[in-house]
């Protein structure tokens, strides 16, 4: 197989700073775990302190868990700009992993757009991670449809895995 051109976590920093805004990656530990395919050479995922942070998609996009927001939020000031926070009556639903609707929406951060991962918080926790289906200034001026589609609940998760 032959070696990357770059180095893997350099690589890693790239996309973060590409999908996430810049200066993101610098909230991200020199000593990232990365998981290579044995069959084509390339980055799977990586991990932070043996815990799973992101999966690399065949798009190119990253799709992160709520450990790996957790931990660019609790690190980098502007991380806040890929969250969704939703109103009360919705927290119980989407933590369980349920999609959230526009009229839910509480507060949208400005790098929301179609089709990016977000992580929909509530007072600086993260609740669940998700993908965007409306960009930020249409997702508050909508009452009706799904706004972010949400792939991982923290309530949703298995017992082993919960921190």
């Amino acid at each position: 197989m032959n070696p990357l051109p770059i180095n893997a976590v350099e690589k890693i920093s790239q996309h973060v700073d590409a999908l996430f805004g810049p200066g993101i990656s610098k909230a991200l530990p020199a000593d990232l775990q990365l998981e290579f395919s044995r069959r084509t050479g390339r980055i799977k995922n990586f991990g932070i302190d043996g815990k799973l942070a992101a999966t690399l998609r065949t798009d190119g996009g990253l799709a992160l868990t709520v450990f790996g927001a957790q931990y660019l939020l609790d690190r980098t000031e502007s991380f806040v700009g890929n969250c969704v926070s939703p109103m009360e009556d919705a927290i119980p639903f989407v933590s369980e992993g349920r999609s959230l609707f526009c009229k839910h929406v509480k507060h949208c951060g400005s790098n929301v757009r179609v089709g990016s991962d977000v992580a929909i918080t509530d007072g600086g926790k993260v609740i669940a991670i998700g993908v965007s289906l409306l960009a930020a200034p249409v997702m508050k001026q909508y009452k009706r449809g799904v706004a972010v589609k949400v792939r991982e609940g923290l309530r949703g998760r298995k017992e082993t895995d919960k921190d």
